[in-house]
């Protein structure tokens, strides 16, 4: 990403009134969003919710959860519209260092087969496949499964 990039692109902490625009991002971009009610459990169970600002509109958002000694990456997503960018990218290597500054030593993510540029993107990351959710996600056509990855940070 190119330094003029960074210095418009601003990581901030998820807030409730952020929510309008990170729902508005979650419908355009998939088929089935998480609701606003998931989003506020997030925050108010204190995960690690992030949003990235471009100027002063956002363009995505990250959910990480931490336990223990492991993390789990729930949500990770760029709006279409800033796609091909790097800021999936640089909000993945964020998140994977919020997860080993908060004692993680393994990270997890759910990714639909469907998805082959995200699993493209978490492998180059390090992340690799390590099982098979049978049946994870809606999907129009019934269930679809889920590619369980993991990295050691």
């Amino acid at each position: 990403m190119s330094v003029s990039t960074e210095n418009m692109l601003r990581p901030a902490i998820m807030r409730a009134i952020d929510l309008t625009a990170v729902i508005d991002i979650e419908s355009r971009n998939y088929d089935f969003p998480w609701t606003k009610g998931i989003f506020s459990d997030c925050i108010r169970a204190g995960y690690t919710c992030q949003i990235l600002r471009l100027d002063e509109d956002v363009v995505g958002y990250g959910i990480l959860q931490v336990g223990a000694d492991e993390g789990h990456i729930l949500n990770l997503c760029i709006d279409a519209r800033f796609n091909h960018r790097g800021y999936a990218r640089y909000l993945l290597e964020r998140l994977i260092t919020m997860a080993s500054q908060q004692g993680a030593k393994t990270l997890f993510l759910e990714v639909r087969p469907s998805n082959p540029r995200a699993i493209t993107m978490y492998a180059l990351a390090g992340f690799n496949e390590i099982g098979v959710r049978k049946d994870y996600y809606d999907s129009f056509d019934g269930r679809e499964d889920a590619i369980v990855m993991a990295m050691a940070i």
